[in-house]
């Protein structure tokens, strides 16, 4: 907004709504506001909200100073530079080119004192200060011809590596490589500033093949000593994501610091190497370097993908030996790692921990709470954090959707809706997909169909097109997963993992043995997709429904790793359901031995005793509860009516309207056993037909409308 100010009452406008809202002793803002003041030429407003602002910091001294500078108040800016150093505040290399100029122009005596200052800070030493002072002697006679050649060479080279510099930092990165070529055709001996304000651009390029013939470069140039130059290089390689070629330099470097061993670590930890970047850390330690804030970050984060929560706790120790963990960066990185090494009581004791709590605390906290799936702490931190002030980012928003799902909340789906697109979150493809998915589970189908319309289908991502099969497959309507499941190969979206997941778990939802084989067949034969536990059970359990039992079975003896629950579970219900107590007992026996703590493997192979006739069997399954002490955990379900969840478990009649509920439920297992006989529903022959006929009457419906 200040930038959009033509006039110098806008900019005094701003500033009162600076006091009203509170941040007219905002530094930062103020700063801006004086470089608008200063371009508007008013000095005296600029002066007095200098002076308004309570202990200015360095960056409202240097942007003062610049201004007075710039307007000819050269004596205004030596004064502000003796007030600044009267509070033991140093200026920049900057603010130094600004004072050092104003002394020159004032007094020679006085320059003199002021670089006598500058050097004793140590501030010569900046490429930009030296240059200044060259220049400044030359121009006033003060340096011999020996020292003057020098002094034009050092400034021919900083005027150089300037050019590179500012090429880079504007995005025109061919022109940095560009200004190279012309320095060396000068006989400009590039010196290791320049070396590093080109990998800079090499990163920005994204270009590996530039970075190695820089490399090649550095060494051709004897400059491959300097560990300036050997950390740039470190660091392109890391951030290129070339490990190997990281690491064939960083074992070959003459000296390390610990910068060095941090971006080695950091690396590692960021490209999927979490035992690697562990590794280097204990190595480093062995080495005599004490770990800080920036080892530590991706040591947890490399904890947190290896779930090793004993390392974990060893690492939270550390931090606290090292004084680290007063960073709020460090508490939010701990509660990842223990929410994800499933030790929630301690993410809450840490979470409890921090005073002053980011958005990336709350975000990780709620985060964990919905990875435990513990969606009613979740929504109610949610709300502690709005009760806070503090503002909601699409973070936030992506880690408490699922919560919301989970406990079909779609009241509180549409409010985050609203809110996202209130603050233009809504452009975001990953958070719109996350709505879709919510959407769906929370049984508004339409809505999770309009965002997917909504999206171009040259932008829809394999996401999208997933999470919308996937909701009309749970939902029930087959044949409009198979009709997106055309259209997605149509827009040259290639079918993954997920995918058919969606479309066989439609197949077993509708009873289509065939279509679910011809899926199956050519997931694995025309996209090369290896089936996982679940494609093998839902399989399964296709099989299974349609009384192809032991085409199941030899399903599961096929799956090339051993199998687990999610297999031989389905296998066990089909048995019950077709009264096939031998091979039951077998796929019982798998259950018991992989769940031993599960009562329902153990009633339900009870029933199947029990419809078989075998008693003295049934007998033994309820003398193993009753010893074992289990307890099958009875079935819940809940829905939301007017912002009420209405619980029910089996046999419930604790609700008030229980006796309405029966009988609405009696009546619906009625009109469902009239629907029983009408199997040409599940034929696939008919699918065209029912969508003709759904699409006539949605025409229908609309033209009546």
């Amino acid at each position: 907004m200040l930038d959009l100010c033509t006039k110098p009452q806008h900019l005094q406008q701003l500033h009162a709504r600076f006091f009203l809202h509170g941040l007219h002793q905002n530094q930062s803002l103020s700063s801006k506001l004086m470089d608008c003041y200063s371009k508007f030429g008013l000095l005296d407003l600029m002066q007095k909200l200098f002076y308004s602002i309570q202990n200015p910091d360095s960056v409202l001294y240097r942007a003062i100073s610049r201004n007075l500078y710039q307007s000819g108040e050269y004596d205004k800016t030596l004064f502000l530079y003796k007030a600044m150093v009267g509070k033991s505040m140093y200026p920049d290399e900057e603010s130094c080119s600004f004072v050092l100029r104003s002394c020159f122009c004032l007094s020679h005596e006085q320059g003199k004192i002021v670089h006598g200052q500058i050097v004793r800070l140590g501030l010569d030493a900046f490429d930009s200060v030296g240059r200044t002072l060259v220049e400044l002697y030359d121009m006033n006679g003060f340096l011999n011809v020996d020292e003057a050649a020098e002094g034009k060479y050092v400034m021919e080279l900083n005027y150089w590596n300037n050019l590179i510099s500012e090429a880079s930092e504007n995005g025109k990165m061919e022109e940095s490589f560009k200004f190279l070529c012309r320095m060396r055709k000068e006989n400009i001996q590039p010196n290791s500033s320049t070396v590093i304000g080109l990998l800079r651009s090499t990163v920005k390029l994204n270009s590996l093949k530039t970075g190695q013939a820089l490399h090649s470069f550095v060494v051709v140039s004897n400059l491959c000593e300097e560990l300036a130059v050997n950390t740039a290089l470190l660091s392109m390689y890391a951030k290129l994501g070339s490990l190997e070629d990281a690491r064939m330099l960083f074992e070959k470097m003459p000296d390390k610091d610990l910068v060095v061993w941090n971006i080695m670590i950091s690396a590692y930890a960021r490209n999927g190497f979490p035992k690697e970047s562990l590794e280097l850390v204990y190595c480093m330690v062995r080495s005599g370097f004490r770990p800080d804030l920036f080892t530590a970050i991706p040591a947890i984060s490399s904890i947190t993908q290896l779930k090793y929560n004993g390392w974990g706790k060893q690492m939270h120790a550390h931090v606290i030996r090292n004084g680290s963990d007063y960073q709020v960066s460090i508490h939010n990185s701990l509660i990842d790692m223990y929410s994800a090494c499933d030790d929630l009581n301690l993410a809450q004791k840490i979470f409890g921990f921090i005073m002053n709590k980011t958005v990336v605390s709350w975000g990780a906290m709620i985060k964990g709470y919905t990875m435990h799936d513990q969606p009613l702490e979740a929504l109610s931190l949610f709300l502690k954090m709005k009760l806070s002030g503090t503002r909601i980012d699409f973070i936030i928003v992506i880690n408490i959707l699922p919560a919301f799902a989970k406990i079909g909340a779609l009241h509180c789906v549409s409010y985050l809706h609203g809110y996202s697109l209130k603050i233009s979150l809504d452009s975001l493809k990953s958070l719109k997909t996350s709505f879709l998915s919510s959407y769906a589970k929370c049984g508004c189908i339409e809505m999770a169909r309009k965002l997917f319309d909504e999206e171009k289908s040259i932008h829809r991502d394999i996401i999208a097109w997933n999470s919308m099969i996937s909701a009309y497959s749970k939902h029930g309507e087959w044949f409009r997963c198979f009709q997106l499941y055309s259209q997605m190969k149509l827009s040259n979206i290639v079918p993954d993992q997920v995918t058919f997941l969606g479309l066989l778990t439609a197949c077993v939802n509708s009873g289509l043995v065939s279509k679910g084989k011809e899926i199956f067949k050519e997931m694995v034969e025309i996209y090369g997709c290896q089936p996982c536990q679940e494609h093998h059970t839902c399989m399964v359990d296709l099989l299974g429904r349609a009384g192809q039992i032991h085409e199941a079975n030899e399903i599961i003896k096929a799956i090339p790793l051993e199998s687990d629950a999610r297999v031989y579970g389905p296998l066990l219900s089909a048995c019950k359901m077709h009264s096939e107590t031998r091979l039951a007992e077998l796929a019982a026996q798998k259950l018991i031995n992989m769940e031993p703590k599960n009562a329902g493997n153990y009633v339900l192979l009870s029933n199947i005793y029990a419809a078989a006739g075998k008693w003295d069997k049934v007998a033994k399954m309820r003398s193993i509860l009753r010893d074992r002490g289990l307890k099958k955990t009875p079935g819940c379900s809940w829905l939301e009516l007017n912002g009420q969840v209405h619980e029910f478990r089996v046999a419930d009649k604790s609700h008030q309207r229980w006796e309405d509920i029966y009988s609405i439920l009696n009546v619906l297992e009625l009109e469902a056993g009239d629907m029983e006989n009408d199997l040409k529903l599940f034929d696939p022959s008919v699918i065209k037909g029912c969508e003709l006929h759904m699409n006539q009457h949605n025409l229908r419906h609309n033209t009546i409308s």
